[in-house]
């Protein structure tokens, strides 16, 4: 199972990782799109847009209807809630480790007065 979750994981952050694909996502948290008319708001070709679109899709970060020739696609946010427990998984980590730094800093102060 843990190899599973991690390839989901992995999937989302590999769609993440690039500003199109995080832009398409930006915009459809306003609304559903047609994939057409997703394509016109970028300066690439649909081609290329449609590329985004699927590995968003694998991630599966969107999802496609089909009505009639129109293919609408909607944002599914539940994989970025994963994603968002892995990096709140290392904050309080790190957190803790800036409150233990925090607290050292602090101290060797007071002992120096």
């Amino acid at each position: 199972m843990g190899e599973y979750k991690s390839a989901d994981l992995d999937r989302v952050f590999n769609a993440l990782c690039d500003p199109t694909r995080r832009a398409i996502l930006a915009r459809l948290t306003d609304a559903d799109a047609r994939v057409t008319e997703l394509a016109g708001e970028f300066p690439i070709s649909l081609n290329s847009v449609s590329k985004h679109i699927r590995m968003l899709e694998r991630a599966g970060l969107l999802r496609r209807s089909i009505v009639g020739r129109d293919h609408v696609l909607s944002l599914n946010a539940a994989p970025l809630a994963e994603a968002q427990a892995w990096i709140e998984k290392y904050r309080r980590f790190w957190e803790g480790r800036l409150a233990a730094l925090e607290h050292y800093v602090l101290n060797k102060d007071r002992k120096r007065k």
